[in-house]
Order: C-alpha cells, then sequence, then structure tokens
C-alpha cells in the first residue's frame, strides 16, 4: 500500500492575506508611480522625495515626503514594518 505524499495548495487569496494587520512595507516611490497607488493625490513635483507606507496585501496607508512619518504611522497601527528596494 502506497502514500500519497501530499503538498500544501497555497493560493494567491491565501498569499494576500500572510501578514494582514500585522506587516506593512515602506518603499521610497517616484512621483511617477504616485497616481497609480494613491489616485485620490494631487499632482506632485517630480523632484520630490517620496515615501510610501502599504499593508501587507499591497494596500496602501500613508503617502509622506518625511521618512520617518511611515515609521511612526505604522507603530501607530501596530505593523511591523519592512523595507523595499
Amino acid at each position: 500500500m502506497g502514500l500519497k505524499a501530499l503538498s500544501p495548495v497555497v493560493t494567491k487569496a491565501d498569499l494576500a492575506h500572510l501578514g494582514a494587520g500585522e506587516v506593512g512595507y515602506i518603499r521610497k516611490m517616484r512621483a511617477d508611480e504616485v497616481s497609480r497607488c494613491f489616485p485620490e493625490a494631487p499632482e506632485i513635483d517630480p523632484a520630490l522625495d517620496l515615501w510610501a507606507l502599504f499593508g501587507a496585501d499591497g494596500t496602501p496607508i500613508l503617502l509622506t515626503d518625511n521618512r520617518s512619518s511611515t515609521f511612526f504611522k505604522a507603530a501607530e497601527d501596530d505593523l511591523r514594518t519592512v523595507s523595499l528596494h
């Protein structure tokens, strides 16, 4: 009698929820990327350095020109932060 090896199936939906409410990521953004993630944002000077905080699933939380603000907001929301380069 043979045993079947089971391999767990992780769906995209499962992956999207990993770290939800617990992990956030901080990313530097260019002005031309802002409208894709923050459609309600006004037009931004292309020379401005921007930082964004996102939830683990990619939900935009904060856009700022002050990197420290992203860490403060993450702490306020009890999120562990990671940086993406």
